[in-house]
């Protein structure tokens, strides 16, 4: 986000003046903000644009530790009091403003505003990154473009490190301008710098939500802002050699940076907060880059920066529900951020902040502590008494709004299966799994030696394949159904209680291969290979009830996760002489809500659909690709792309006639692609 601190200041000040502003580090921050705006509007123009926001920690690490720097107290608490009431006044009216107005905003055109109202209430507290995180929140995941209130989460950042840093800054003795405090505070900040950098490079490997969102793991950022200032500080010689960077050269380093592959987002992250802290060192006077820097206009940009970041993506959010991203409306999108940024810098923040509120600091604490109260009152109201009161378009149909009561009809009188609740969720008795899994066959036993059985493991979609059952009973085959919500087969790289999955799954590879035999199959068909790109809410959410497992993993780490386990059931199997079917991803609609309304100038849902069939079919590409790698011969990968109506993604209409709701097939489907396995895999 928009670096919040106090205006810049220049090293080795004793006390703050005019001539101390550093109008560069504005410059810095409209470009930083405009890197961010145009990664929102579009990845494909400038794919690491949202490094801009490292770029914010840096200018936020340097600014505060100016803006402390020389600043006179009386004692620790008039210290503490005088910098949260600063905090207050920069933060609280702007961020109240753009919380009110979007939360309205976004009552009028989402039916289901609840994930963005919660986030915009955990927002007014700092919060929302903890929030966005025990989510399970991808900030690059499509689904964080129709939430109002993602961006918030450095701001959260930013909060709690100013919770942390003045507590740093007074007892290093810099706070009160000791001899060494300045030292202290280099070597204090250097060692939590580095504790910092080990956890987020750990934690970017393995939980890549966390390194994103916890302020502990993006304190290294902010931290670098403060060695430069108090480097500078102790050691002149720093700022000299710094000096001597070209930093048109630094700038285009940057931008590079930003064009590299995703795959070293860790790498990105180092290097842009490396480069901005030399590129605050060696913005100076003689420099072109100073001279751009330093145009009132772009100076002036820096300063709305704040407004025109929280605004920037409301109106980014509430096109996607509305008008939608085209050539033609960015102009007004950009305008309308810019005039809102104008008008909230203009007679919210510059006059709240400059003004004497109450006379006493400890009444500015009270009543900006009441403002977030009442208005976090009111985002309540909107989610509970006001829900859908607001609401300017129609009520979901019955084909639109879907439930899970597939599930149950499957389970008690569609099937042959019905009432034998083959497929388990998380209510089922552990103490039954033997006796669960011998149910779940039919017929029990094989009505001749050489009768063939196929095996149907998975999740909620091996279930949804269940109404096409009879096609197989019909041609003399023995099926086993055997699946589990949320629980992919063989292996769960992550589920809805990691553990719940594995007892569950290791109950059914120690069964199944007590009952197949050669000549049998194994089809597996599982949600997880649903879509590419990206960690997803849907499926990392589940793992909030376990914490110690893996919590969040990307799809890449996702598919090696599967394809190990699938290679080990294939090659046990393929000793037993048994195959495995493994069936691929078809489309999904993540996006139901995003139907036909008169607020909207495009079709959403058949945008979106187009997209998940694009993503569907890298998926399956991938996927197909890594099954061959195996060079199993009894391992067969079948697309259901290349089997279902090729008009199931033509529009809304069409897809719901293919599948019961986001992704799960419908009777019709679930028969296509039945019969393609019997036809060309059973024979």
């Amino acid at each position: 986000m928009a670096a919040v601190a106090d205006p810049p200041q220049t090293p080795n000040k004793t006390k703050q003046t005019k001539s101390s502003y550093r109008p560069e580090i504005d410059g810095l921050r409209a470009f930083a903000v405009i890197a961010v705006i145009i990664n929102h509007f579009n990845k494909d123009l400038l794919p690491g644009g949202y490094l801009g926001v490292d770029i914010f920690f840096v200018i936020s690490g340097y600014v505060i530790t100016s803006s402390l720097s020389g600043r006179e107290s009386k004692n620790f608490g008039d210290f503490l009091s005088g910098f949260y009431e600063r905090r207050i006044k920069r933060l609280v009216p702007a961020l109240s403003v753009f919380i009110l107005i979007t939360s309205i905003a976004i009552c009028l055109f989402n039916p289901e505003p609840g994930l963005s109202l919660r986030t915009g209430l955990t927002s007014l507290f700092g919060l929302s990154n903890l929030y966005l995180l025990k989510q399970s929140t991808d900030y690059f995941a499509p689904s964080t473009e129709l939430n109002v209130f993602t961006h918030t989460w450095s701001l959260g950042v930013e909060e709690q490190f100013y919770i942390l840093f003045p507590f740093l800054i007074w007892f290093s003795g810099f706070g009160r301008q000791t001899k060494n405090g300045a030292r202290n505070l280099f070597l204090m900040i250097g060692a939590l710098t580095i504790a910092s950098l080990v956890g987020f490079l750990y934690l970017f490997s393995t939980n890549q939500p966390a390194a994103y969102f916890l302020m502990p793991l993006r304190f290294w950022e902010m931290a670098a802002g403060c060695l430069i200032f108090t480097g500078f500080q102790k050691h002149a010689s720093i700022e000299q050699f710094l000096e001597k960077v070209p930093p048109l050269l630094l700038l285009a380093m940057i931008v590079g940076v930003m064009y590299l592959p995703m795959s070293l987002a860790a790498t990105h992250t180092i290097a842009v907060v490396a480069l901005s802290s030399v590129l605050i060192a060696s913005l100076k006077k003689e420099t072109a880059a100073f001279k751009v820097f330093t145009n009132p206009k772009v100076v002036y940009l820096g300063l709305v920066s704040y407004s025109l970041y929280l605004w920037h993506w409301g109106v980014l959010s509430i096109s996607r529900w509305t008008i939608g991203i085209h050539w033609w409306s960015v102009p007004l999108q950009i305008a309308l951020m810019l005039a809102l940024a104008v008008a909230s810098y203009r007679w919210i923040e510059t006059p709240l902040r400059k003004s004497n509120w109450f006379g006493k600091r400890w009444k500015t604490l009270v009543v900006g502590t009441g403002v977030l109260v009442t208005l976090s009152g009111g985002l309540v109201a909107l989610s509970k008494p006001l829900k859908g009161k607001l609401y300017a378009g129609k009520k979901p149909s019955i084909a639109v709004a879907r439930t899970n009561d597939w599930r149950n009809d499957i389970r008690l009188g569609a099937t042959h299966l019905s009432g034998e609740n083959c497929h388990a969720d998380i209510y089922y008795a552990k103490a039954q799994l033997d006796t669960l899994f011998e149910k779940c066959k039919i017929p029990t036993n094989r009505t001749s030696r050489n009768q063939r059985t196929v095996a149907f493991l998975g999740d909620s979609h091996a279930l949804s394949l269940m109404t096409a059952e009879g096609i197989l009973l019909e041609a003399g085959l023995r099926i086993i159904h055997y699946s589990h919500s949320g629980c992919p087969f063989p292996n769960p790289p992550y589920g809805i209680n990691p553990k719940e999955c594995e007892d569950f799954n290791s109950n059914a590879y120690r069964h199944i291969f007590r009952d197949l035999q050669p000549g049998d199959t194994i089809v597996v068909y599982n949600y997880h290979l649903s879509h590419l790109g990206g960690k997803e809410l849907l499926d990392t959410r589940h793992n909030i009830l376990n914490q110690s497992r893996i919590e969040t993993i990307s799809s890449n780490q996702k598919i090696d996760l599967f394809i190990q386990g699938l290679a080990e059931l294939a090659e046990k199997a393929s000793r037993s002489n048994i195959s495995v079917i493994l069936i691929g991803s078809a489309q999904r609609n993540n996006e139901m809500d995003l139907r036909d309304e008169w607020f909207r100038m495009h079709d959403p849902a058949t945008e979106n659909l187009s997209k998940e069939v694009v993503n569907a079919r890298k998926l399956n590409r991938k996927l197909l690709s890594k099954a061959s790698d195996l060079r199993l011969k009894n391992l067969t990968f079948v697309d259901p792309l290349e089997i279902l109506d090729k008009e199931c993604g033509k529009d809304l209409s069409s897809f719901q006639k293919c599948f019961r709701d986001s992704d799960h097939m419908t009777d019709k489907s679930a028969s296509q692609i039945i019969l393609h396995i019997l036809k060309n895999t059973l024979r």
